[in-house]
């Protein structure tokens, strides 16, 4: 009787990872394509925040590549690789960090942009944003790869064959614990609460701001949405990873980690709310009714 129980319980857990990755990816897929469509056709002037934007659809799209294989994976096929499944896993770092960061410098963009929208060493600075991105790539890829190309395996003969089920060792370990709690999400966040505290003042005792030249509800809706995304999809997963810290053999925690997983891949579905609440080009060239038909 346990054993049914026990079955039916994983069987209805495995359902609910395909859902949520298959809904990540045909809605994923058609609202970043879309994103790209219009951030390379349709923007005549294409500002600093396009760059930071599209640089974040393209990493979405990274990631919605893969879902395919983890969707192949929890509905009970067998047969995929252990370098297969961890470099699917690299795929995820790889959007989750870039995303933290490309979010981060959205935000410390449109910062800089409203606090100081007359100071010419700030309207330099933002025309680097090509090479911010670039430089964002370089980090998260090269700051991700060492969790794959050196993690330790554990004594289990089996740890090989348990692909999304494997324990995140590297992960784990302080160093990288500590780096990934403050360069990967700590400063990030400290950064984007900072700038939001500092934009929602600009906002509300800055003449300027309570210009044409800049839109008070377009900034508001960007803070908002930023900081929803980044806290839904991020926070979980950096919390599991302390837990499992302290706990690695709690089968909860394990299970909550791979939950955490599934709300960090949401921001592939989740980043195109931040181009349409605060890209007028986007709102203007996008009917989301025909997207809610799709």
């Amino acid at each position: 009787m346990l054993s049914n129980t026990s079955q039916n319980f994983t069987v209805h857990k495995n359902l609910l990872f395909v859902g949520t990755y298959a809904l990540v990816f045909v809605a994923g897929l058609i609202l970043n394509l879309i994103a790209l469509v219009v951030f390379f056709c349709h923007t005549k002037s294409r500002s600093h925040t396009i760059v930071y934007m599209t640089n974040l659809a393209l990493a979405d799209l990274l990631l919605i590549s893969t879902l395919p294989v983890r969707i192949y994976y929890y509905l009970g096929f067998s047969g995929l690789s252990q370098n297969v499944c961890e470099g699917l896993g690299l795929a995820l770092l790889v959007n989750m960090y870039g995303s933290i960061f490309l979010l981060t410098c959205m935000s410390f963009d449109r910062c800089m942009a409203v606090c100081y929208p007359m100071s010419s060493r700030v309207k330099e600075g933002r025309k680097k944003a090509p090479l911010v991105c670039l430089g964002v790539w370089i980090l998260t890829v090269g700051a991700s790869l060492p969790i794959y190309l050196f993690k330790k395996r554990m004594d289990d003969p089996d740890q090989n064959s348990q692909c999304f089920k494997s324990i995140p060792i590297y992960a784990t370990q302080p160093v990288a614990l500590v780096t990934t709690l403050t360069v990967g999400f700590s400063i990030p966040l400290t950064t984007m609460l900072t700038c939001s505290w500092f934009l929602i003042k600009a906002i509300s005792q800055s003449m300027v701001a309570q210009t044409d030249m800049i839109d008070s509800r377009k900034i508001q809706r960007m803070i908002g949405v930023s900081l929803v995304i980044f806290l839904v999809c991020f926070l979980p997963y950096h919390i599991i990873l302390v837990l499992l810290y302290f706990d690695k053999s709690s089968k909860s925690l394990l299970t909550a980690f791979r939950y955490s997983l599934v709300l960090a891949c949401l921001n592939a579905m989740l980043d195109p709310l931040a181009y349409y609440f605060t890209t007028e080009t986007f709102r203007n060239k996008v009917d989301m009714d025909i997207v809610r038909k799709m």
